[in-house]
């Protein structure tokens, strides 16, 4: 087992970051002024995980859509005291969640810390698949899938997906579709979980009123060492263009709902670190809340308090996007576009830099005194190839020249697609 102190002295924080004897890489973040904890346990496997092969085979398998969100699920489940169950009983607030990129199953607790972490460990490696429960599940699984069709936030942001991407399964439902996941069952399930679910291929951080050793010591007595298992991932090849540029569809708003994302053709696999930072500081250049443009779109009333910009990205996807809510999404978006155009034209001023850089910087360094932020962003970082300190450094690098390449790079005004829910 190997350990190392990993140390950021502008920010006085450390952590330990260890190659457990078991294969599974753990970080642990000793924080003793905090009243509890917070552990997350990961892997890299998301919904869009749909196509693998193993190093020893020759065929790629595909697998139905949505069936990471499905396993996610079944884990909880086992033949005796399902895991909701026995968390009830510490008094731990457990949950889980599965991205695109991504499955977590996480908890924070006050109390009875090593008790919730050896759940914690116990259920996630311990699969129980019946192809009864299998079933059970269709049905439950089948109706959380037709809620989100009744959520216009939900069905405003997979539309400007699928009128973004036109192969990459980004564009599918992370839960899948009523379709897909009755192809669902314990075999391949089995089959999945003993391909991503491999202690290689995860990752377990916990913060909070914590000792390294306690971790371990939990770690040594419920995780057995697994052989790495290496597998291969297709990333389906994605045209530059939109598939569409407008998606409209009615449904029960007040107020219409509209998304616009802006494709970025990406030529790495997944945006770098410095990338992402960049692209997030030209959105709050462009309409972060102290800007020109956000103060006109909220005087003429065109967008309200609810809008919000991020750079999504992925495994095989970018792209920035605006959302929000307004009387007239055409023109929210040919405002943003000219606003955009005009970047492009003229660059941005010193002023306009140094106030977002300093409060994306800021923002970056308060997410430290939550144990949850520093819990995530250290499982985050480390699936990118990264450190949980790197996005503070990273900062200082980036220059105004970058700020205003990326807009121009990653801000193609003629390849976007605004959906609106009506």
């Amino acid at each position: 087992m190997n350990c190392r102190t990993v140390r950021n002295g502008l920010l006085n924080e450390e952590y330990y970051e260890i190659d457990h004897s078991s294969g599974l890489k753990i970080f642990v973040m000793e924080k003793p002024d905090y009243s509890g904890a917070y552990a997350i346990f990961g892997t890299k496997y998301g919904s869009v995980d749909t196509c693998f092969k193993l190093e020893a085979e020759k065929e790629y398998t595909t697998v139905p859509e949505g069936i990471a969100h499905f396993l996610e699920h079944k884990l909880f489940e086992s033949e005796e005291l399902d895991a909701f169950t026995r968390f009830a009983e510490t008094g731990a607030n457990a949950n889980a969640y599965t991205s695109f990129d991504r499955t977590c199953y996480l908890f924070q607790c006050s109390q009875e810390f090593e008790k919730n972490l050896e759940i914690l460990l116990d259920f996630v490696k311990a699969p129980y698949f019946t192809e009864e429960t299998v079933q059970k599940e269709q049905g439950i699984i089948g109706q959380e899938i037709r809620m989100y069709q009744d959520s216009p936030d939900w069905q405003v942001l997979f539309n400007l997906l699928r009128g973004m991407y036109s192969n990459n399964p980004v564009r599918i439902d992370i839960a899948g579709t009523i379709d897909s996941i009755a192809q669902i069952n314990a075999e391949l399930l089995y089959s999945c979980y003993n391909t991503f679910y491999n202690l290689s291929n995860m990752a377990l951080a916990v913060v909070g009123n914590v000792k390294k050793e306690t971790v371990l010591n939990i770690v040594d007595r419920v995780i057995k060492p697994e052989a790495p298992v290496k597998f291969e991932q297709i990333i389906p090849e994605e045209p530059k263009e939109v598939s569409q540029k407008l998606i409209e569809e009615e449904m029960g708003v007040d107020m219409p709902k509209f998304a616009l994302g802006f494709k970025d053709n990406l030529t790495t696999a997944v945006p770098s670190v410095k990338k992402t930072l960049t692209v997030n500081i030209a959105l709050d250049i462009i309409a972060g809340k102290v800007s020109p443009l956000y103060s006109d779109l909220m005087e003429k009333g065109l967008i309200n308090p609810f809008f919000g910009k991020e750079y999504f990205v992925g495994r095989g996807f970018a792209a920035p996007m605006f959302t929000g809510e307004s009387t007239s999404p055409d023109k929210v978006r040919d405002a943003i576009i000219g606003k955009i155009e005009e970047i492009k034209e003229k660059g941005i001023t010193d002023e306009d830099f140094d106030v977002s850089l300093k409060k994306m910087y800021g923002m970056a360094v308060l997410a430290f005194n939550d144990v949850d932020d520093m819990a995530n962003n250290i499982i985050d970082a480390y699936f990118n190839g990264q450190s949980l300190f790197d996005t503070v450094e990273l900062y200082k690098s980036i220059t105004k020249e970058d700020v205003e390449k990326a807009i121009k790079e990653s801000f193609d005004t003629e390849n976007y697609c605004l959906s609106v829910i009506k």
